[in-house]
Order: structure tokens, then sequence, then C-alpha cells
């Protein structure tokens, strides 16, 4: 029963007890007495001290993996002395949750990511490596995938754009870059770390927040606070003083269009929603932030995006596609928390948007013989909408010249009348809902 910790430590106890009640106290060569043990539970405790130590260490390392940094402490663990006797298999952890995409943008996304993280150096401002958050299940509810095994970098320089609907992951990724170990808690990575400026999210969160610049999607600001009392405040929490501040507080309101008519001097309470808007935009950039994460703005801030992109990375999130489209030089689409298709907007469109979008309203009694027209214009065309004698279809590219559409609509309206007719190329919000429809079917054949 000695093995047991507790019950050695009692015995000695007891017999320290026993010696100073018979003989006042024990003393080194009371050790020697074949009696009372002393000797043996001695040596038992300091066995089970090393035994113990390296199992608590052993013990630490298996739960910080299920919580922690996998990639990384995957590498630490070849230090770990106990690696020698067990080798945490992280691949296997992964795979319950993770899909592996066959789309050769997001491959090739990942092989770089893995190239940067072995140059000493890069220009890359953001760069995640195998980011994922699982949400624990609760109240019966199973655990939630929220973002799963992503990888991105983001260079100097790039507005990234984020899109994919609502609980596609895209705020549990911005969450996890932006306002890890803050205040309010939100929030660490399950597995896979981030790297902003060459600083991990998992050790240097601090200093990340002095070069980061975050607009959230609600105005967070004081109303009895006036544009510049703003700007001074969040200006010293990124370090600036002097004559410094003052320069960029000035700079911020000439910028955003808050410095003339004694608008910076105003109560943000007595702004306007617009005006409120471009006051958070200045707040985010105050202090000449290397990478900054927004959510979507009015089109009257685009040219505000623009100009500021030059000297910095850009993270964006939207659910408008002509933003998207205008802002980004990348996009990326999110589904169901991860990243199923990566690129500019014109490769997007042309990977995914082979075909011309072809609309025509005619009287309803004339409906058949518009869709004799478009077949015969391209046996694959597809039918995606009718209602009250208005129809949509989509055309392949490869089957039809515009040309011919044209000539075709023109010999329709010699025969009956059409109302309105219009022929489309491939939109973003194409794109976008094809990516979901395949990524819907994919996961219900899995």
């Amino acid at each position: 029963m000695e093995l047991y910790p507790g019950f050695s430590l009692y015995r000695g106890i007891y017999e320290f007890a026993q010696y100073i009640i018979l003989e006042g106290g024990m003393r080194w060569e009371d050790l020697n007495d074949s009696e009372n043990g002393m000797k043996e539970v001695l040596i038992i405790m300091s066995l089970e001290w090393l035994v113990v130590l390296f199992a608590a260490y052993g013990i630490d390392i298996v739960v910080s993996l299920g919580s922690g940094v996998g990639r990384r402490q995957s590498q630490n663990s070849r230090k770990n002395p106990l690696s020698f006797f067990w080798k945490p298999n992280l691949q296997n952890k992964d795979s319950r949750h993770h899909v592996q995409m066959d789309n050769a943008d997001v491959i090739q996304e990942r092989e770089k990511v893995d190239q940067l993280l072995h140059e000493s150096s890069t220009s890359h401002a953001i760069v995640c490596d195998n980011l994922q958050k699982i949400y624990p299940g609760r109240d019966g509810n199973p655990e939630k995938l929220a973002v799963q095994g992503l990888y991105l970098a983001v260079p100097q320089g790039e507005c990234f754009g984020i899109l994919g609907p609502n609980g596609a992951g895209k705020t549990s990724f911005i969450s996890m870059i932006s306002i890890q170990n803050s205040m309010i808690g939100l929030i660490k990575p399950t597995s896979g770390t981030a790297f902003v400026q060459g600083l991990d999210i998992q050790t240097h969160m601090d200093q990340i927040y002095t070069n980061m610049g975050v607009c959230p999607q609600d105005d967070l600001l004081w109303e009895t606070l006036t544009g510049r009392e703003h700007l001074l405040f969040y200006g010293r929490l990124k370090n600036l003083r002097g004559s410094a501040l003052t320069q960029a507080v000035e700079e911020s309101l000439k910028s955003l269009n808050l410095f003339h008519g004694g608008v910076s001097d105003k109560q943000a309470g007595k702004y306007s929603g617009g005006m409120k808007r471009r006051l958070s935009v200045a707040i985010s950039l105050i202090g000449d932030p290397k990478y900054w994460i927004r959510s979507s703005f009015k089109d009257n801030l685009w040219s505000v995006v623009k100009k500021a992109k030059q000297d910095r990375a850009i993270i964006l999130t939207t659910h408008s596609m002509e933003e998207a489209e205008f802002l980004c030089d990348r996009l990326g689409f999110f589904v169901d928390g991860s990243l199923r298709c990566i690129g500019n907007p014109k490769e997007l469109k042309a990977r995914y948007g082979g075909s011309y979008v072809f609309t025509i309203t005619t009287s309803s009694d004339h409906e058949e013989e518009v869709e004799n027209m478009v077949q015969h214009l391209s046996p694959s065309a597809n039918k995606v909408y009718q209602l009250s004698g208005t129809q949509k279809f989509e055309i392949p590219k490869s089957e039809v010249r515009i040309a011919d559409v044209f000539q075709a609509v023109e010999i329709a309206k010699s025969k009956f009348t059409v109302f309105a007719w219009g022929l489309a190329d491939t939109n973003m919000e194409d794109v976008f809902i094809k990516v979901s429809r395949e990524t819907l079917q994919s996961n219900s054949l899995t």
C-alpha cells in the first residue's frame, strides 16, 4: 500500500509522531532502526516523486493536445522526453473532423503555407497553419466544427475577402486571429495556429494588438465622447504619444472627411449612421496597423479601403458580392467551416461560371415556344426559373455564341411579343451559389 503516495506519507508522519512520544524526536541514526521503517518510506517517496513527476508531465501534454496547438506541439514533441515512449497521433484526431478537399487552389494554398513556415522571413502579414476550432457539445447537442484545417497566407498589400453563408465559420476565424485572449475570452484555436507579422497568436497576442486594426460590424462608440476624443484614446492604446498622436488623429479625421464643419468635436451620439461608420474606420486605421480586419461597408468608403491596402494586409468579411469583387484581390469561400475555393474574382468566375444567364419575359401563352427556342440554341440549357411568363435559363458558353442569341430573339419578336429579355455573364453571386450547392451535395454523399 505504500506504493500509493498518500499512504506512504501517512506512515512517515505516523513514525515521526511515535518517536516524538517515545524518544522526544527522531535523529538521523534512528533511520537504521529496523522497527520504524522510516528509511523504506523515504526511499519509496523519492522514487514516487520521480515517477509521478513524469506521469503528470505526460498527462499535461495529452490534455493540451486536445485543446491547444496541434501542429506546434507535435513539432515540440520531438523535444519531449516522453516522446520516446509515446507519440501522439494528431493525424487520426484531425481526420475525424476534417474532410480533405481536392480543389487545386486549396491544395496550392496549403503548400504555400508550408513553404512560408520554413522561411526565416516573409512578406506575408498573416499565415494560418492548420487552424481549427471545435465548440464542445452542450445539453445533449453534438460538438460544432466551426473552422477545420484552414491554411491561408495573406501578403502585405492584399485585400482578402471571406465569403460564406451564415454559420460557415467566418466569425470564428476572425475571432481567433484578432481578439483571442481578449477580456471577453474569445477565442482560442482548438488546434493549429496563425502568425501575424511573424508573431504567434498563441504566445504574442499582446504585441499583435499594436499592429492590428479591427472594424467590427457594429459601431462600438461612446456617445458622450467626440470623434477626436475617440481617436486620441485609441491612439494611446496603439502606443502613440505627443506630436505623433496629434498628427495621426488629424490625418485620420481628414482621410475620412470628419475634419471640416466641426464634426470632429461633436459628440458621437449626435452623428448620423454614416458618420459613425466613418469614425469606426478611422479608429481601426489609427496607428498605421500592419493588418486590418473589417466587416462590409457602403461604397462611399470603398476608396478609403483601396488606399489603405497599399501598405497593409486587409481581411474583409461581407455578404455583398459586388463589394467583394470590387475591393478584394483574392476571395475565399467558406462553407461548413472549411475553405472550399480560393482565387481572384476573374479566376473564380471563369472556373465556376461556364454559362450565360438568359432571361426573357413574354406572355404565358408563349412560354413553350421560348423553351423550344432555347433548346434549339443549346441542348444542354437548364431552366432555373419560371413565373408568369418570365423564364431564366443557364446556357453553357461552349454551346452558344452571343450573336446567335441576339438573332434568335429577333426572330422570336417577329412571331410573338417579347416584353423584355437579357443575357448576362456569370457574377460572383452565381459562383457563390454553385460552390455552396456542390459542397452540400458532396456532404450528403459522405
